[in-house]
């Protein structure tokens, strides 16, 4: 049996149903690569497309073959040696003459494991599928930018797309029925003394008369037009806003002496991930991005990402300043508030406390969901012991994690971010 395999490029989306089918197929296999592919990459190459390869073992068609038994009438074109009723000999060398193992040779051919290559677009569907922000809610309408069409009853003005056929024609019915209606009483009145006047068969000039009247009030009749200006009715429709889900999401990243240069990188990997599935899944989204040593700043994308400022640890600072832009810039009744923490879990002698307090006091009570990165192969510290207590009186928006390696960067990612079954 022989297979057709389209080589051929995607030439003006010819074959766009087809990628979809065949990407959906095999899901598994190519979210699988997409993980690999997260933890291998470059902070840069982080969001590229990349070259998926399917074993070709798990890429076999369904086929129809013939079983064992039965009599089968079978044309052989250009058949030289045998006639009706001949005994073919059994081919040697196991079913089919061939198998797939045996010494090298420097004949024929056989096939490699399937590869192909998806888009920088499709790589960010599969490494951000089944994520979503916790407890999203929507909040109240001030400010939205959204807006839905809605029906709102009819209009005696509008456009001619907007025109409804069924209203019109039943507004012009009952015009036609209301202008109508006394000039068919007055005919239907005269047709009855019309009748009396032929049954007495006399006064043929008073019949004459009232028949001119029945034809001119008939007229008047087909005179009065099917449909009017006046009966058109169109459908009204009106904008309203709808509730917008605005969040705003506290990056802070530890940079103090301690984190050294391979601990920022897993720091900078998970926050490269955050932001770009921040920016492709969320409209209404802003990022506040904070670093702290033993002060904190309030950066750009640019700082947060690529500045080399360090010094001593302590983390309160970066906590109190998320305090303070949360008191100014981003009301709890607006917004939905996230944070997201990255440290090596250095901090400065007694400052734990002072972390807990501000957690549990100012900023817990007042976010949707916050995580806690932990990056270090060491044993945790009074940080982590602090921290374990915020997440026992908030179990439901406080998340903490531990990340040794780059590939736990990923794994973890996702699981502070997987979608959730209410």
């Amino acid at each position: 049996m022989g297979y057709i395999i389209d080589r051929r490029l995607n030439g003006r989306n010819k074959s766009t149903v087809n990628r979809q089918r065949f990407l959906k197929r095999y899901r598994a296999h190519i979210k699988k690569a997409v993980s690999d592919a997260v933890t291998k990459r470059s902070i840069t190459d982080i969001e590229k497309g990349e070259q998926i390869t399917i074993a070709d073992k798990d890429i076999g068609e369904p086929v129809f073959g013939h079983g064992n038994g039965g009599r089968r009438s079978v044309i052989h074109p250009g058949n030289k040696e045998f006639v009706a009723g001949d005994h073919m000999p059994r081919p040697t060398g196991g079913a089919g003459g061939g198998a797939g193992e045996g010494s090298a040779s420097n004949q024929g051919e056989g096939e490699d494991d399937f590869v192909f290559q998806i888009t920088q677009e499709e790589f960010l569907e599969f490494m951000f599928d089944d994520l979503e922000l916790p407890n999203l809610v929507k909040r109240q309408l001030a400010g939205s930018k959204s807006f839905t069409q809605k029906r709102a009853g009819y209009s005696a003005v509008g456009t001619p797309n907007q025109i409804n056929i069924v209203r019109s024609l039943r507004s012009a019915h009952a015009r036609r029925i209301a202008l109508g209606s006394s000039t068919k009483r007055q005919i239907k009145k005269l047709n009855q003394q019309l009748k009396e006047l032929k049954e007495q068969s006399e006064n043929d000039s008073e019949q004459v008369k009232i028949s001119d009247e029945i034809i001119q009030l008939k007229g008047k009749l087909k005179r009065i037009p099917f449909i009017d200006d006046f009966d058109i009715r169109y459908n009204l429709h009106v904008k309203t806003p709808t509730p917008s889900s605005k969040a705003v999401m506290f990056c802070i990243m530890d940079v103090s002496g301690s984190m050294n240069q391979a601990t920022k990188d897993m720091a900078k990997r998970f926050f490269i991930l955050l932001y770009l599935f921040l920016q492709r899944n969320y409209d209404h989204t802003e990022v506040v991005f904070i670093r702290h040593h033993t002060s904190a700043k309030e950066v750009d994308e640019q700082e947060f990402f690529y500045s080399r400022e360090t010094g001593g640890t302590i983390v309160s600072s970066a906590l109190a300043l998320m305090q303070e832009i949360i008191e100014d810039r981003y009301p709890t009744s607006d917004w939905n508030i996230y944070g997201a923490q990255a440290s090596d879990g250095d901090n400065w002698n007694d400052d734990s406390s002072t972390c807990y307090n501000l957690l549990t006091e100012s900023i817990m009570p007042h976010v949707q969901h916050y995580s806690y990165i932990e990056i270090t192969p060491r044993e945790h510290q009074a940080l982590w012991r602090e921290y374990e207590q915020v997440s026992a009186q908030f179990p439901d928006t406080f998340a903490m994690e531990q990340i040794i390696n780059n590939s736990d960067i990923y794994p973890v990612f996702r699981e502070l971010f997987k979608r959730r079954v209410a």
